[in-house]
């Protein structure tokens, strides 16, 4: 009786040795798989993560210029450099630029900007050397083509504000003589409260007393002594370079 319940244990215990070994590469096999899996599953979410945030190379958000271009924008053409004297045009007159459309305006607009910029680096960089700028009459050219710039697309704004509102300034006001007795143009401006119950609106005297008009009439005197001052010294200085420079004179 003993000896046929060892027989059985000893086999009991063999087969679920083999159960074990057949288990074991089994169980390894599956976890492989599934540390596989996992690892595919996470590179598909990264590719989906950087495919959702990363825009398409046909969208750009904003324009720039070529990469192959870095700092060196900031300075002049190599072919520049050492020059004392650099070829430029003259400045943007206001017929030329009337004759553009308001999207070459933009764009000439960052063209100038960006000119601008480069030319103050080489000043910057010539003082910084101690050596003269070359050809420093190309930042005033540069400005002055900005200035007019500016001063046509305030004109198209003017023009087109006049057209649909009647408004030629941007923010209407009116001509008002203030507590000095000069005139000013004045800004209107929208308040909180009506102007018969605003204190600080009311603090504001747009009138002129009748004790300040002896000044205004001496203000005036003055503004016409400082006149007549200044073009007698113009005419003093044009004598004298007169008769230092009678040639130059005589040939203007």
């Amino acid at each position: 009786m003993a000896a046929a319940t060892a027989c059985r244990l000893a086999s009991v215990c063999r087969q679920f040795q083999s159960v074990v070994k057949i288990s074991l590469p089994n169980k390894a096999q599956y976890s492989s798989h599934v540390l596989v899996n996992n690892y595919h599953s996470c590179i598909q979410r990264q590719n989906y993560n950087l495919h959702r945030f990363s825009r398409p190379d046909h969208a750009r958000l904003l324009h720039t210029s070529a990469s192959k271009w870095g700092l060196e924008e900031f300075f002049d053409l190599p072919a520049n450099w050492g020059e004392s004297t650099v070829k430029s045009g003259s400045p943007w007159t206001a017929k030329q630029l009337r004759a553009k459309s308001n999207e070459d305006l933009h764009k000439l607009w960052y063209v100038l900007l960006k000119e601008k910029n480069m030319l103050l680096t080489i000043e910057q960089e010539a003082k910084r050397q101690c050596v003269p700028m070359p050809s420093p009459e190309r930042v005033k050219k540069v400005e002055r083509s900005m200035q007019r710039l500016d001063s046509v697309v305030k004109e198209r704004e003017s023009a087109l504000r006049l057209l649909q509102t009647g408004q030629e300034k941007g923010r209407p006001g009116e001509w008002r003589r203030n507590v000095f007795g000069k005139t000013i143009w004045y800004r209107f401006r929208e308040h909180p409260v009506p102007w018969n119950m605003n204190k600080i609106y009311k603090r504001k005297r747009f009138y002129t007393p009748s004790f300040v008009t002896p000044y205004i009439r001496l203000s005036l005197e003055k503004h016409l002594k400082s006149k007549m001052r200044r073009e007698r010294k113009e005419k003093q200085n044009q004598k004298k370079l007169s008769e230092i420079f009678p040639k130059k004179t005589a040939q203007a």
